[in-house]
C-alpha cells in the first residue's frame, strides 16, 4: 500500500501494532528481532523477551535455506513485498506469509494456515485416489467395471457441481448424472427459507418425462411427515423401501399425488439427506421401476457417497451465493452514487480484484456539508474481501461522521479518524485521502474554487486542466490510519480553475507488482491526457479500460470531479 514505509518511524508503527490480532514482526538489517507483538510470539511459541534482540536464523537456523529465508532475502534486496505460504517442520505449522521493506527493517506478519493446508491436502488424497481406482476398475472383471463406473461418476459430480455456483443448476446436473447408473428416475429437493422445492428432475425414459414432473410439481406440498424426504429431512438418515407397497404409498401422499404418482410405477426408493456443518439442507430421492427391481448394496454404497458429495458441493454454491449477496447489498449501501452539487460533477468507478467478490477493501464517497462545502474521500484498507470490505465500511462512516460533524481542516479530520480507529479497536491499517471543495467569496467573484486536502498514506490526487495539461498534486503525506499517529498532520491546498478535473484514486488503478511505481504514475498520467477531451463518464470508463486492459491485480476506486463554470452551470448527461 502506498506510502506505508518510510512514513512511519518504526518505533510508532511497533507500539500502534501490539494490540493486533494478526502476528507480526520486525527484522533489523542484520537479522535481528527489533519487535515482535504478543500475537506473534505465541505463535512462533516464544517469548516477545526471548526473540527481541535474536537473530532469526540463530533462533530458528532450520530457517536457514528454506523459502523463509529466500523470500525475506530477496524482500530486503529488492524492496519489492512478498508473500508466500511455507512449511516450518520445528513448530508443524504451515504459514501464510507477507513481507516487506520498510525504513524501520523487513516487515513481516503471518498466519497459521496449517488446517486448510490439510483440507487440501486430503482432498487432493481423495482426487487421487479415486483417480487410482478408475484406472484399475478399468483393466477388472465386469463387477470390477460397475465398481469403476460408480466412481467415475462420483467424480463427475464433484466436477459438474463444483464448476457452478448457481444451486438450481447444480441440483439438476446431479439428477442427470445419477439417472440411470442408479435409478431409473430421481428427484432432488433442497430447503430453502423453511420451503421445500424439488428442484432437480430425470428420468431414464424421455417419455416418461412429463409424467415425473407432473408428480415432482405436486410432491413437496402433499408429501406427508411418513414420506422419504421428510423423514430423511427430519431424522437426517437415508429412508431405504426396497419393496414399496400400495399401502405405503396411500399412506405417505395424498389422493392427487398417488394418482400422479401411478404411470410412473414406482418399485424401490431410496432417499439420502444432503446434509451440511451437521444440519440437513436437502434430500435427493432415487426410484426404480419394475424391470429393474430393488437397489444393488452397491448402488446404496455409492448413493451415500454421493450424498455428502453433493452436499458440499451444493452447501458450498449456497454459501458463494450468500456471500455475494452479502457483497452485493455491501456495495449497494457502501458505494452508494455521490453527492452531484450544482457547479461540480463527479463521477466514481469500482473495480473488484477478486473475482464474484463485488467489493473489496477500496473505498470512495463525496457529500455535502452544512455550509456547502463539497467533502471528497478515497480511501484503501489492506486487503481486498468480504472481510476487508466490513472495515472498510466501519471506515467510510467514521470519515463521513467526522467531517460533517465539524467542518474542521481534512489534516484535523484525518487524526480525528485515526484516533477513532484504534480507541474504537477497528483492528486495521489503511490509507485514505480526504479533500474538501472550498470557495470562499473572493473565489466566487473570481470563478475559482479551491480544494484542501491531506493524505494518510494515499497516492496524491491529479488534476486535468482545461487545456489538457497534467498536474500532480504535491504536498505532505502523513502516516495511514490504524497506527494512532500522535503527530501533526498537514494539509495540501490548491486553486481548481473552471474546467479542470480533480482526480482521487486508489494505488490499484496504476500499480503493478512487477512493475516500478513511477512508470506506473505515468502511464496514468499519459492515460488521462489522451482522454482530456473525453466527457467525465467516458474519461472514468477509458481510464480503466486502459489501465486495468490486462485485469485488476488490487481493488480500484476512482473519483473525478469536474468543475464546470459556474455561471454556466452542468452540461447535460447523454
Amino acid at each position: 500500500m502506498t506510502g506505508v514505509g518510510g512514513a512511519v518511524a518504526a518505533d510508532v508503527l511497533m507500539s500502534a501494532v501490539e494490540g493486533m490480532a494478526r502476528p507480526l514482526f520486525v527484522l533489523d538489517q542484520q537479522w535481528r528481532f527489533s519487535y515482535i507483538n504478543p500475537a506473534g510470539a505465541r505463535l512462533l511459541d516464544r517469548t516477545v523477551a526471548e526473540l527481541t534482540g535474536a537473530v532469526v536464523w540463530e533462533e530458528f537456523p532450520e530457517a536457514v535455506g528454506s523459502p523463509f529465508e529466500h523470500h525475506y532475502r530477496r524482500v530486503a534486496e529488492t524492496g519489492r513485498a512478498a508473500g508466500f505460504e511455507a512449511w516450518f517442520g520445528p513448530l508443524g505449522i504451515w504459514f501464510q506469509v507477507d513481507a516487506f521493506r520498510t525504513e524501520a527493517g523487513l516487515v513481516v506478519t503471518y498466519d497459521d494456515v496449517t488446517a486448510r493446508r490439510e483440507v487440501e491436502r486430503t482432498r487432493e488424497e481423495a482426487v487421487t485416489a479415486r483417480e487410482l481406482a478408475a484406472g484399475e476398475a478399468e483393466a477388472a472383471a465386469t463387477a470390477a467395471e460397475l465398481a469403476g463406473r460408480h466412481l467415475m461418476l462420483l467424480g463427475d459430480i464433484s466436477q459438474a457441481m463444483t464448476s457452478t455456483s448457481d444451486t438450481d443448476e447444480a441440483v439438476q446436473r446431479f439428477a442427470e448424472l445419477v439417472v440411470p447408473l442408479l435409478a431409473d428416475w430421481c428427484l432432488v429437493s433442497v430447503v430453502e427459507n423453511g420451503r421445500r422445492r424439488d428442484l432437480g428432475r430425470a428420468h431414464a425414459d424421455p417419455a416418461m418425462a412429463a409424467a415425473m414432473h407432473r408428480y415432482a410439481d405436486l410432491r413437496a406440498t402433499t408429501n406427508r411427515a411418513s414420506a422419504p424426504v421428510p423423514t430423511a429431512l427430519r431424522e437426517g438418515r437415508p429412508v431405504v423401501i426396497q419393496a414399496l407397497t400400495d399401502e405405503q404409498v396411500v399412506a405417505m401422499t395424498t389422493p392427487a399425488a398417488r394418482d400422479a404418482l401411478a404411470p410412473l410405477q414406482p418399485t424401490a426408493v431410496a432417499t439420502f439427506p444432503l446434509t451440511a456443518r451437521g444440519e440437513p439442507f436437502g434430500a435427493f430421492t432415487l426410484v426404480t421401476g419394475p424391470e429393474r427391481g430393488a437397489f444393488t448394496d452397491a448402488e446404496l454404497r455409492t448413493a451415500e457417497i454421493a450424498s455428502r458429495r453433493a452436499a458440499l458441493a451444493l452447501d458450498n454454491a449456497r454459501l458463494t451465493t450468500a456471500q455475494s449477496r452479502v457483497a452485493e447489498r455491501l456495495q449497494r449501501s457502501l458505494l452508494s452514487p455521490p453527492v452531484q452539487p450544482d457547479d461540480l460533477q463527479l463521477a466514481v468507478r469500482y473495480r473488484p480484484a477478486v473475482q464474484d467478490v463485488s467489493i473489496g477493501g477500496d473505498w470512495y464517497d463525496a457529500f455535502l456539508q452544512p455550509d456547502g462545502a463539497t467533502v471528497l474521500v478515497i480511501g484503501d484498507v489492506m486487503g481486498h474481501d468480504l472481510e476487508a470490505a466490513a472495515v472498510m465500511g466501519q471506515l467510510k462512516t467514521l470519515v463521513r461522521a467526522i467531517a460533517y460533524d465539524r467542518q474542521d481542516a481534512p489534516a484535523d479530520v484525518m487524526s480525528r479518524v485515526d484516533l477513532a480507529v484504534v480507541g474504537l479497536g477497528v483492528d486495521t491499517l489503511a490509507t485514505a485521502l480526504v479533500a474538501r471543495v472550498e470557495q470562499d467569496d473572493d473565489d466566487r467573484v473570481a470563478g475559482l474554487r479551491r480544494v484542501r486536502w491531506a493524505s494518510a498514506g494515499h497516492p496524491l490526487p491529479l488534476l486535468l486542466l482545461a487545456d489538457g495539461e497534467v498536474v500532480d498534486l504535491t504536498g505532505p503525506v502523513g502516516p495511514p490510519l490504524g497506527i494512532g499517529w500522535s503527530g501533526a498532520r498537514a494539509d495540501g491546498l490548491t486553486v481548481v480553475p473552471p474546467g479542470s478535473t480533480l482526480l482521487l484514486f486508489t494505488d490499484g488503478l496504476f500499480e503493478r507488482r512487477t512493475g516500478d511505481l513511477d512508470q506506473g504514475r505515468e502511464r496514468l498520467r499519459a492515460a488521462v491526457r489522451a482522454l482530456a477531451a473525453e466527457p467525465l463518464e467516458e474519461l472514468c470508463d477509458g481510464l480503466l479500460a486502459v489501465l486495468l486492459a490486462d485485469g485488476a491485480e488490487d481493488d480500484v476506486a476512482l473519483l473525478a470531479v469536474r468543475a464546470h463554470p459556474m455561471d454556466g452551470g452542468r452540461p447535460a448527461v447523454s
